[in-house]
């Protein structure tokens, strides 16, 4: 992997995407990296979570235009069904992830961070779709992902504008779960994510499994999917350990 640098901690990764003289710009290879680099993560049993950022002043400034401008209709598609693929994967990754904005996230940046379960970014990041600039539209599930998030008239206004807006307004949007400086954006990231590993794991996969499957599908069918899962949690003994140490006022022991 030329594009992902993975810095390990006790269980949970830092993955840093490395291409900071085209400001992280996704090209194929970039993309694979990424696919590559949550494949290596989740085949780690001590890793439970991840936090994703960029090297430089950009998170990722979009996909790599040069690379674009040569595409006939089939490599498009192929590159939109790359894109897609692996930000699925990571958004469908049993991991907890965190998208660490640290400045540009434009395009198939932006469409990425929407991927991760969590946004932060400091406060100098600028975030947008601009694609309708360039005569496409977002093809790395922004038009999909990006109405689920903040709802179908705010995502459309962005989209076909093309505008870039502030972390600021990002956070007023609901695209942004916090805004911080850029000194402390890693270690504000690392703070919740030692907060969510904390919790039962089992208990943390089922609540992704469940928010993932039910944004999906119609609210009764959710419901029926949550129920599921619950009644499910008491076949675990990570739960009657929950439920033990709450009676007796005591933390928790969790494993893996």
């Amino acid at each position: 992997m030329s594009f992902i640098d993975i810095q390990r901690k006790t269980n949970y990764a830092i993955l840093t995407i490395k291409r900071p003289e085209a400001l992280n710009a996704l090209n194929d290879q970039v993309i694979r990296d990424i696919g590559h680099a949550v494949d290596i993560l989740e085949s780690e049993p001590a890793i439970r979570a991840f936090i994703l950022t960029g090297e430089g002043k950009a998170f990722v400034a979009g996909a790599d235009i040069a690379k674009m401008q040569s595409f006939n209709e089939k490599e498009g598609r192929d590159f939109s069904e790359l894109g897609q693929n692996v930000f699925r994967k990571l958004e469908l990754s049993k991991l907890v992830s965190i998208a660490a904005i640290n400045g540009f996230s434009l395009g198939g940046g932006l469409e990425l961070a929407l991927a991760c379960d969590i946004r932060f970014a400091s406060n100098n990041a600028k975030l947008g779709l601009p694609e309708v600039s360039l005569g496409l539209l977002p093809g790395f599930g922004g038009s999909q992902r990006l109405p689920r998030i903040i709802g179908v008239g705010r995502a459309s206004e962005l989209i076909f504008s093309g505008d870039m807006i502030s972390a600021e307004e990002g956070f007023r949007l609901g695209i942004l779960n916090r805004v911080t400086t850029p000194e402390d954006l890693i270690a504000e990231s690392e703070k919740l994510i030692q907060t969510i590993l904390s919790r039962g794991p089992n208990a943390i996969r089922a609540a992704k499994m469940a928010i993932r499957q039910g944004i999906e599908t119609s609210l009764d069918r959710g419901l029926d999917w949550e129920r599921q899962l619950f009644g499910g949690r008491f076949a675990d003994g990570e739960t009657k350990e929950g439920l033990s140490a709450f009676l007796q006022k005591r933390k928790p022991v969790f494993g893996n």
